[in-house]
């Protein structure tokens, strides 16, 4: 797992290792970015489902309760095909927009 932070954001990567794996890493490295917003880069992934996914659901309804973004970034799966309460996009900027526009909807209250 790669970690690229920047600011109050921290970028996750992952090399060549199956999704569970990826995804028991990013739980036990959770402790460490639980205070950063998380962009989760999938596209080193080569096929990803919706139920894929919906893997990340806890690790990210956790996150947003804290009041903080969290947002996967893949090609793969579309924004539609997954449920509101997660974050999925096309790419690093797009994620990064979503963070922007969610801290300023949190200094506003909305």
């Amino acid at each position: 797992m790669i970690l690229d932070k920047n600011g109050n954001t921290t970028i996750v990567f992952q090399e060549n290792i199956s999704l569970k794996k990826f995804l028991e890493n990013l739980e036990k490295t959770y402790p460490k970015l639980k205070n950063d917003h998380i962009i989760v880069n999938l596209f080193s992934f080569t096929k990803l489902s919706a139920g894929d996914i919906l893997e990340f659901l806890h690790i990210s309804n956790t996150h947003r309760s804290a009041k903080k973004s969290f947002v996967l970034v893949t090609n793969k799966v579309s924004y539609e095909e997954v449920p509101d309460e997660i974050s999925v996009v096309p790419t690093v900027q797009e994620a990064k927009d979503i963070i922007m526009m969610e801290e300023i909807e949190r200094d506003l209250d909305l």
